[in-house]
């Protein structure tokens, strides 16, 4: 209850109002540094998806494929990850300069204490990524104490950006294209041991093509059947009106003798040789089998290389770059803070609070009384 006596009007205002208002005046005016903005604007799109002469904002407002989401959303998280920090401190001692630069600031100065995670979400509040989901396009705003090292750091995130995404669109590519490369070596020596084969095949039972020797040899087989056939019907018509002593007799039985010889041998040569794999049907049926595996190891290192090709245009069509729609700007003046806002925002609030206060002051007194 002494603290409800205490609470008089003109203290609630000293409380409430003038304390707030002056605290915040002090920090604003006298140990609040100034934080520069640097702004770009970013897209993801197919290297092969030349733009030519056309300017960013044309660029902008055509839109981009529906892929380059995905790619501005990996892209976003590895601005925001820890091996991007890393590099970017090495090379413009990034920690150094939020730690020194600061001035006499205490809310956003990066302490020398500060661990590994803490000095990440310090480097993540300094960084704003803001992405159109419609248009894929990405815009980088980066703090910094100073202009010049605002727009140096988001040039640095930009080229690391570049170097990501080539990276990881050239990994893609390689990988597609070693599968493919892999398949078509892998025909290519199927190819070549089908071919050896063929070709040992040949030289071994010194033919060129058994299966048209074997076709070749039936053929004179009929041949000279169908000649001795007529031989026989010449010779039984012959022996109708002649003797058997007689000269055309003789003749052809000569004849059908030289005929049915041949044929036997013929006979003999395509399907009676030795049982060593050197009859003709044989080789010829060989033959047909190691032509038939040639055959189709061409048709799969066709396949390969079409495969190969395929694969060589679809990589070059995975070929990611950053387009960059805004560079980096060089700011003028420091948007943050926002002194008049923010001295704007807390009066109102003191305003709210001390009206509640008094309120809840005024009813307890009342029950009071």
């Amino acid at each position: 209850m002494r603290l409800i006596h205490w609470m008089n009007d003109r203290r609630l205002r000293l409380t409430l109002l003038v304390l707030p208002l002056v605290l915040a005046l002090a920090y604003l005016v006298g140990l609040a540094a100034n934080r520069y903005v640097s702004e770009a604007t970013v897209v993801v799109r197919q290297a092969n998806q030349s733009s030519g002469t056309v300017p960013g904002a044309a660029l902008l407002l055509a839109g981009v494929t529906p892929s380059s989401r995905e790619d501005t959303l990996y892209l976003r998280q590895y601005i925001q990850s820890l091996d991007l920090l890393k590099l970017l401190d090495e090379k413009l001692h990034v920690r150094e300069h939020f730690a020194t630069q600061a001035g006499r600031d205490p809310l956003y100065r990066l302490y020398g204490f500060f661990s590994q995670e803490r000095f990440l979400d310090y480097y993540r509040n300094r960084v704003e990524l803001l992405m159109d989901d419609n248009s894929g396009v990405l815009t980088v705003r980066v703090q910094g104490f100073d202009p010049e090292f605002a727009q140096k750091l988001n040039f640095a995130i930009l080229e690391q950006s570049e170097r990501f995404i080539n990276a990881m669109s050239q990994n893609m590519a390689r990988e597609q294209m070693n599968f493919a490369q892999t398949e078509l070596d892998r025909a290519s020596e199927r190819l070549q041991a089908a071919r050896r084969n063929l070709l040992a095949f040949q030289n071994k039972y010194k033919q060129l093509d058994p299966l048209a020797q074997a076709q070749a040899t039936g053929t004179l087989a009929a041949e000279l059947q169908a000649q001795l056939s007529m031989k026989e019907a010449e010779l039984k018509q012959a022996q109708t009106f002649l003797n058997e002593d007689s000269y055309q007799i003789k003749a052809l039985r000569g004849q059908i003798g030289a005929l049915r010889s041949q044929a036997e041998l013929e006979q003999r040569r395509a399907t009676n040789g030795p049982a060593n794999g050197q009859q003709l049907n044989a080789q010829a049926a060989r033959f047909q089998e190691l032509k038939f595996e040639s055959g189709f190891a061409e048709d799969a290192y066709k396949v390969a290389l079409t495969s190969m090709e395929n694969a060589r245009i679809e990589a070059s069509r995975k070929i990611k770059v950053v387009s960059v729609i805004a560079a980096p700007s060089k700011p003028e003046i420091a948007e943050y803070p926002r002194r008049i806002y923010n001295l704007l925002t807390l009066a109102a609030l003191c305003v709210l609070l001390y009206g509640v206060a008094r309120l809840v002051v005024a009813t307890i007194r009342d029950h009071q009384d």
